[in-house]
């Protein structure tokens, strides 16, 4: 069930191992759009408002999740790549016990907090009860959120990006029969959306965790494998909580960006909605390429082949370019079409005409976003997560500035300014970033040679 990335031509093994990532990350995105599909058809614009309003606070906490998840397997990744396996379980189990552990108290904190920080965030009233009730169940599903992407997560880290892709196949299906169940005959609006995610991500949880357990013989484990381990917990969340926190310091700068858009009322944030779900489809191959990135860094930098992590970097900036520029013409064509799953775009032609303004200027800015992308995760893959947070701070702050200075000037285009902002910002921090962590570890490889050339 293993696949070793560390040989054959670096564009070909990128390309192979993307696809299946490719395939989950848009079921990913359909599992995530049933709720904003099926609400905005048939419970009207201002609960497809409510399911929009929650949507970067929904990043703020689950963007948090699964990027400690994702940090969690590059060490999993690189032991893997040195063929280290009793440290390689030992990892897997103490990563399984700091998700346990943080699955508890984030929860707890997120359900009590949650309807205190979306008047914070100034959700107009007519929405606020809405998206409360949605944000507050789905927050109660983050147990099963963590169990899925840690199990999906030390999947691919071991070069398995296939089998994650069935069980969100399987999920998909699931939260889509739930979704239509709950919210057309049972007229559960809001609330329904919000359990048939909750439901269908626990089935994948549950599954995909007894399917690692009995059919990789890598991690077949002994109690001694099990225990508690202080160096261990210490690498993972080394490298984890920086990956977490960049997810969510991102986040803040949208937070902050969606309290700017709810202030120009509800037609505004339902163009945000439609529009930035309609671009959530078409980047979703685009974080596919940034993940396995960070599979193929970690294991090429464990077999100690940083040409091969070079070499496959250039690979990557080439497809996320190729695929950028094909995006930005995909919108210009299909954009209304793609928006109508979400809205009756015949009846709603002020959303839709601000939706696609939205889209044109963000689609503009795909290449910058894709090189965005594969630095950060090839970055966080070899180990240096803390200057991939950094870049997450350069989006937050380019973020926060748009919302201050130019929502309050420009009113909607401001708003349509701010993601090309975050992206350029966070490029011009992490090619030097990347340059640099490439010539650190050149010099760690080159000392650990000589040092075994004199023993």
């Amino acid at each position: 069930m293993t696949k070793d990335l560390t040989s054959g031509s670096p564009l070909k093994v990128i390309l192979l191992f993307t696809l299946p990532l490719v395939l989950g990350n848009l079921f990913q995105q359909f599992y995530a759009l049933a709720d904003t599909i099926i609400v905005g058809r048939f419970c009207g614009v201002n609960a497809l408002a409510s399911v929009g309003s929650t949507g970067s606070i929904n990043y703020l906490i689950l963007g948090f999740v699964i990027g400690i998840c994702n940090g969690f397997a590059i060490p999993i990744a690189q032991l893997f790549g040195a063929r280290d396996y009793r440290d390689l379980r030992r990892h897997v189990a103490n990563a399984g016990w700091l998700c346990v552990a943080g699955s508890v108290i984030l929860t707890v904190l997120t359900v009590s907090l949650t309807r205190p920080l979306l008047v914070l965030m100034q959700t107009p009233s007519d929405i606020l009860d809405g998206a409360a009730i949605y944000i507050g169940w789905i927050f109660a599903g983050i147990p099963f959120i963590f169990l899925y992407n840690m199990v999906a997560a030390i999947m691919r880290a071991l070069g398995d990006s296939k089998t994650p892709l069935y069980f969100l196949i399987l999920t998909s299906a699931l939260n889509i029969g739930l979704d239509l169940l709950f919210v057309i005959p049972f007229q559960m609006g809001v609330l329904g959306a919000a359990l048939a995610t909750d439901i269908s991500q626990a089935i994948s949880g549950v599954l995909s965790f007894v399917f690692l357990c009995r059919k990789f013989e890598v991690l077949s484990m002994e109690k001694e494998d099990r225990r508690l381990s202080k160096s261990a917990c210490v690498r993972l969340l080394g490298i984890g909580l920086p990956m977490g926190l960049q997810c969510s310091i991102t986040a803040i700068g949208s937070v902050i960006m969606q309290w700017a858009v709810n202030m120009l009322g509800s037609t505004a944030v339902a163009a945000v909605t439609a529009a930035g779900k309609t671009m959530n489809l078409l980047t979703a191959p685009l974080e596919s390429i940034g993940t396995a990135m960070a599979t193929y860094a970690g294991q090429n930098l464990g077999a100690a082949r940083m040409d091969r992590v070079r070499k496959g970097v250039h690979s990557a900036l080439l497809i996320a370019a190729v695929y950028g520029i094909a995006s930005l013409v995909i919108l210009h064509f299909a954009d209304v079409t793609i928006m109508s799953l979400f809205l009756d775009t015949e009846t709603e032609a002020e959303i839709v005409a601000m939706g696609r303004q939205y889209l044109f200027w963000n689609s503009v800015f795909f290449v910058p976003l894709g090189a965005l992308i594969v630095w950060r995760y090839s970055i966080q893959g070899l180990g240096f997560s803390s200057l991939a947070m950094m870049a997450g701070v350069a989006e937050m702050i380019a973020r926060t500035a748009v919302a201050a200075l130019l929502v309050p000037v420009l009113g909607y285009f401001g708003a349509e300014l701010a993601n090309p902002a975050a992206w350029v910002a966070a490029c011009l921090f992490l090619y030097p970033a990347y340059v640099w962590t490439c010539r650190q570890l050149d010099n760690r490889l080159l000392a650990a040679r000589l040092r075994m050339q004199r023993t």
